[in-house]
């Protein structure tokens, strides 16, 4: 079967005043009508492998790779209209923090019901009923009253759905979810967590799911990327992520407290050069 997106040797460096800091290294993947994780450490390049897929990288990045295709399109070559015709279309991506996501000075209704406008041909009013249709999708209560709210006016788990609620609005071929769940409750994570799966399975997406919580992967992904320093360490099914063979990804099971098993301290992850050198 033929991968939605297909990426090889995928590399981002950034131009600093101190030299080029490498942030990905040679990350390759496939992406199918599935839900693959991306986990590591803080500055692993989940992040901005998310990022590079959209050509979303900072203007001092400069982004490289041997293949970085979907369906049918390069994506390192395509123009900047080309772009803006998959951004949000037909692949979506979800933020970290809706703080610097939302736009402060418009209304939260009126910012979902414009993700709709721009990729289709709708009305204003059939792209208000379908954004108060996805606020009621994504558990927010009394949708018409969050409709006319600004961005501060929201807790930071109602603006996490919100954005949500935005990115899946076009009805997206690709979702890539940045640590969608980090401001919300362990309720509401598992509703936005089930909600996305739905997606991808009545509708047929490709999930790509960024996170640091590998027990959230392990039981919500089918396979998993461990990386770190820009770098790809293992590729495992989520499902066996226990039976991992890698020091590093050992390392960061064996970091992750267990609440019937308490430790007076938890052990020091050992980190090899060699993961880092490797292949450069």
């Amino acid at each position: 079967m033929t991968p939605l997106l297909s990426v090889k040797d995928l590399r981002v460096t950034f131009e600093t005043h101190r030299g080029p800091v490498k942030a990905v290294r040679g990350v390759s993947f496939d992406l199918g009508r599935e839900r693959l994780g991306i986990v590591g450490e803080s500055g692993s390049g989940k992040s901005q492998t998310g990022r590079a897929l959209l050509r979303l990288s900072a203007g001092n990045g400069r982004v490289s790779a041997d293949k970085m295709e979907f369906d049918g399109i390069d994506l390192m070559t395509a123009s900047e209209r080309k772009m803006r015709g998959i951004r949000g279309a037909r692949i979506s991506m979800i933020m970290q923090d809706p703080r610097y996501s939302l736009n402060p000075v418009l209304r939260v209704g009126d910012q979902i019901a414009e993700a709709f406008l721009v990729h289709s041909s709708a009305s204003r009013r059939e792209a208000r009923a379908q954004a108060l249709q996805m606020l009621k999708t994504v558990q927010i209560r009394e949708p018409e009253k969050v409709y006319q709210m600004y961005p501060h006016q929201v807790s930071g788990g109602m603006g996490q759905r919100v954005m949500i609620a935005m990115m899946l609005i076009p009805n997206p071929d690709i979702i890539i979810a940045d640590e969608p769940t980090s401001a919300l409750d362990v309720t509401v994570q598992m509703q936005v967590l089930a909600l996305l799966d739905d997606m991808v399975r009545e509708r047929g997406m490709g999930l790509i799911l960024i996170s640091h919580d590998l027990n959230l992967v392990a039981s919500f992904c089918d396979r998993v990327l461990v990386m770190y320093a820009g770098r790809v360490m293992e590729v495992i099914e989520a499902g066996r992520l226990n039976e991992a063979k890698h020091p590093y990804t050992r390392g960061l099971l064996n970091c992750v407290p267990e609440l019937d098993e308490p430790q007076d301290m938890l052990p020091v992850l050992q980190r090899d050069p060699a993961w880092v050198t490797a292949g450069d």
